[in-house]
């Protein structure tokens, strides 16, 4: 397989070539770095597996809400969880970053259980609404 001038050619053929079937895993990996997903991916890791990261104790207690710039909002169902849920701040920081990688979640904020909203959807007016006109 060598030519008159020494060069060895490029056959298609036996060997690993870039047009072979790859793992879907490892496209869709390549997908996201090529498009700057990885960041939002993580994200969405550490929210979709929550269970599994934290335990099933502090996982039926409170719900991850967001993940942004690395904080971390969760949102405990009672305050005496909110309470337990700061002092285990640091114990919970140290198995995220074990299980994601480092600095994915940098700080945790905990928030109270909050009362029932009166707003449904995302604009409000200012006011009594619609009992201002009853009298």
């Amino acid at each position: 397989m060598v030519s008159g001038r020494g060069r060895r050619r490029r056959w298609s053929g036996s060997g690993p070539d870039d047009r072979d079937p790859q793992p879907f895993g490892r496209i869709v990996s390549r997908v996201s770095m090529d498009r700057g997903w990885s960041p939002r991916l993580t994200d969405a890791t550490v929210i979709g597996r929550w269970p599994q990261l934290v335990g099933p104790d502090v996982s039926d207690h409170c719900t991850p809400v967001s993940l942004r710039d690395g904080e971390l909002t969760l949102q405990a169902e009672s305050t005496a969880w909110a309470t337990q849920l700061r002092t285990l701040q640091r114990q919970l920081l140290t198995r995220l970053a074990a299980a994601v990688g480092p600095n994915v979640v940098r700080r945790i904020r905990v928030v109270a259980p909050s009362g029932p909203s009166w707003r449904h959807g995302p604009r409000h007016v200012r006011g009594r609404g619609p009992r201002d006109t009853y009298g």
